[in-house]
């Protein structure tokens, strides 16, 4: 039993040495030494349990789908309403990857899926799937636009977080993000909201936006401009936790 604790423990210190040089400085220019440097192991130890640099990137992947996932079903737990867990889930999200090294690299190691021989694509059709079934229940609590299409409007929230995660990261500083994400909700709030709805949904957005941009300056993110000023609360908005 000992034993085997210690193999799970090398394999976890692998896997987070191997995650932190990914997200440094990604898939093609990391190598194996800078990994076992990194870590503090030997090669032996290394090929003991990976047998390439491939397969210890998808186990990051795979390390980080499962923390999203868990997040996840804390969040449906909540049995919130359906629109709202929709924009909580951007939020959810990039509070992991501006907090969590593995979370981090297992999403850049995504986006870089062709530097794999076969990427990975299953953590992007089951968040499709949870968006989609969130918006059907917001169109049948009077929250959504009944004509809003929810699978395309889900492959859409997905796309457009992946996208300014991508732009913050790449042009700015990550945090930058929070702001950004408060944005992406300005632009599509309306077009998803009933409008006796928008107010109260936009106050959210403001609220998670300022939450996450206080977790990311705790976690050591690069400080940024705040986000956009939170809204008086308005008549329609309800109350509540973040």
């Amino acid at each position: 039993m000992a034993k085997q604790l210690r193999a799970e423990q090398t394999r976890t210190t692998i896997v987070e040495a191997a995650a932190q040089m990914f997200d440094r400085q990604g898939f093609g220019s990391t190598s194996l030494s800078d990994i076992v440097a990194r870590g503090g192991i030997t090669k032996g130890a290394l090929y003991f349990h990976f047998a390439s640099k491939e397969a210890l990137a998808r186990a990051v992947i795979a390390r980080q789908h499962q923390l999203s996932a868990n997040a996840a079903e804390r969040l449906l737990a909540r049995g919130l309403p359906g629109l709202e867990t929709v924009l909580r889930t951007p939020f959810l999200l990039a509070e992991q990857v501006l907090t969590d090294p593995v979370a981090r690299a297992g999403v850049r190691l995504t986006l870089e899926g062709g530097t794999l021989r076969n990427p990975v694509d299953g953590p992007y059709e089951e968040w499709t799937g949870v968006l989609a079934e969130q918006l059907r229940r917001g169109v049948r609590e009077l929250d959504v636009r009944p004509a809003v299409d929810p699978d395309a409007c889900a492959r859409f929230v997905l796309s457009a977080f992946t996208g300014v995660q991508t732009v913050a990261r790449v042009l700015e500083s990550p945090g930058h993000l929070p702001a950004r994400l408060q944005e992406m909700w300005e632009v599509l709030i309306p077009g998803l909201a009933l409008p006796r709805r928008c107010a109260h949904h936009r106050d959210l957005a403001a609220r998670l936006a300022d939450r996450l941009a206080r977790s990311a300056a705790v976690a050591g993110a690069a400080p940024a401009p705040s986000a956009l000023p939170v809204p008086a609360p308005s008549a329609v908005a309800v109350g509540g936790p973040v």
